[in-house]
């Protein structure tokens, strides 16, 4: 019976030496995946951010084209205020960022200003409104893209 008693507890001085060995391998475990879990998340949270930028651009480009539509006859600079029409219904880029390309009657403005150029909307002629902008991809300072543009490009007809 003796023997029984100092088996036992000799097994379990072995399990609590094992058990101490442990206590801080959760604590390490932790350590090493955290950062790698927090890299992750912020690259997704990083193209959510480049991906809603692509959704705002799409909608006002949009926008843009069926504002120079309806200004056809009245506008004097299609281009300033096609831009005007594209930053304010994306109010979250910079104006300055958004690139611009109009096609008017076959012929294409790249441009900002465009003054004299409303003699090319021509009734029943189709509008072409196309805008870059361009997208930064960055995760704790490592750049996933060079030179990443999201684009968006409608066409409009007036009748």
């Amino acid at each position: 019976m003796a023997g029984n008693k100092s088996a036992c507890r000799a097994w379990l001085g072995r399990a609590r030496r094992r058990a101490a060995a442990e206590d801080g391998a959760a604590l390490v475990e932790i350590a090493l995946s955290l950062p790698v879990l927090l890299a992750v998340l912020t690259a997704i949270f990083s193209f959510g951010i480049a991906f809603s930028n692509q959704l705002t651009l799409t909608q006002a480009v949009g926008t843009g084209a069926q504002f120079l539509q309806q200004i056809r006859a009245t506008t004097t600079d299609p281009c300033a205020d096609t831009i005007n029409a594209i930053s304010s219904a994306a109010p979250t880029l910079k104006k300055a960022s958004i690139t611009l390309a109009l096609t008017m009657n076959g012929s294409t403005v790249s441009a900002s200003s465009c003054s004299g150029s409303q003699s090319n909307l021509i009734q029943g002629q189709a509008v072409t409104v196309a805008a870059t902008y361009p997208c930064n991809l960055m995760v704790y300072g490592v750049k996933f893209t060079s030179g990443c543009l999201l684009g968006a490009q409608v066409t409009e007809y007036e009748y």
